[in-house]
């Protein structure tokens, strides 16, 4: 089944120790390019995280987003900044003597300096990965769900286009016949008009003129043409894994003999149908730009 490369997946999970809340949101992008949005404590899991995404998505650009609240009662402790307590200590002494007032043996005084005194708490998120890939797995599943149902989407979109340029292919390939007798008489016309006063060898100029009015004649086009939307159809009901760039590659076949078409049928009516035809084709390619 096709994906889209666009979707949203959360999920929130907790236990007695820790809440964690993860969001992904999945936009278009040519490759897989993955933003982690996350406090550093969680560096130690981000490459299985990573992993973990790439198992479910080969494209798009994701931002992860996750936040967390510490529910333990973590242990905490006073760090003394020694070579700081004994500088300010020497200080005081020396304002003491210069100035000649009694010297402070109250330690307070020097504890309520800045930074002599530090408050230091746990840093280890031990355990806290039993809740984190949880919710983690879950957000990445909704994200896939919403990729898949977007996918779906467009796959309907892409059978009906298909529908609509086999319906213009028949009108522009009904052509073909008409124009290319058309163009060889006009040519036959114009080279006996030339001739007209001498003597010509009829079966040359048959020949020349079935030569030249060939290179009008775009059934080769058509078939090719005709190929590539069967060959999308395939693709689409094959569809597994990522499928964006190939159904990429495939659209511009198709504009290419769409192309060859037009610079080949010299007739107004044909040209507008390719030009319609272009349209369609440049439709699918929007589209195929949202595939996975």
């Amino acid at each position: 089944m096709l994906k889209s490369m666009t979707g949203f997946g959360s999920s929130e999970l907790e236990n007695e120790f820790y809440k964690v809340h993860v969001e992904i949101r999945s936009v278009n992008q040519r490759f897989l390019d993955l933003s982690f949005h996350m406090p550093r404590l969680f560096s130690p899991w981000e490459e299985e995280i990573r992993n973990l995404i790439k198992s479910k998505a080969f494209r798009g650009k994701l931002d992860v987003y996750v936040a967390f609240t510490d529910k333990r009662e973590c242990a905490s402790s006073i760090r003394v900044n020694q070579s700081l307590a004994r500088a300010y200590h020497g200080a005081l002494n020396e304002m003491s003597d210069f100035l000649h007032l009694p010297r402070t043996d109250d330690i307070s005084v020097i504890a309520a300096y800045p930074d002599v005194l530090s408050v230091e708490e746990s840093s280890s998120l031990e355990g806290c990965d039993a809740v984190l890939m949880p919710a983690l797995e879950q957000a990445l599943e909704q994200l896939d769900g919403m990729r898949r149902r977007e996918g779906k989407h467009l796959q309907q979109d892409f059978h009906s286009r298909l529908d609509g340029l086999e319906e213009l292919v028949k009108k522009v390939s009904a052509l073909a016949p008409e124009i290319v007798a058309s163009h060889r008489q006009r040519i036959r016309k114009v080279v006996e008009e030339l001739l007209a006063e001498k003597d010509i060898d009829e079966a040359r100029i048959i020949q020349e003129t079935a030569v030249y009015a060939d290179k009008v004649n775009y059934t080769e086009e058509i078939v090719r043409l005709e190929s590539h939307f069967r060959q999308f159809r395939q693709m689409l009901g094959a569809a597994d894994g990522s499928m964006g760039r190939k159904l990429d590659f495939l659209i511009q076949e198709m504009n290419r003999e769409a192309n060859t078409i037009g610079s080949k049928a010299n007739n107004a009516e044909a040209a507008q149908i390719v030009v319609d035809i272009k349209s369609e084709i440049e439709k699918l390619r929007e589209q195929a730009q949202n595939i996975e």
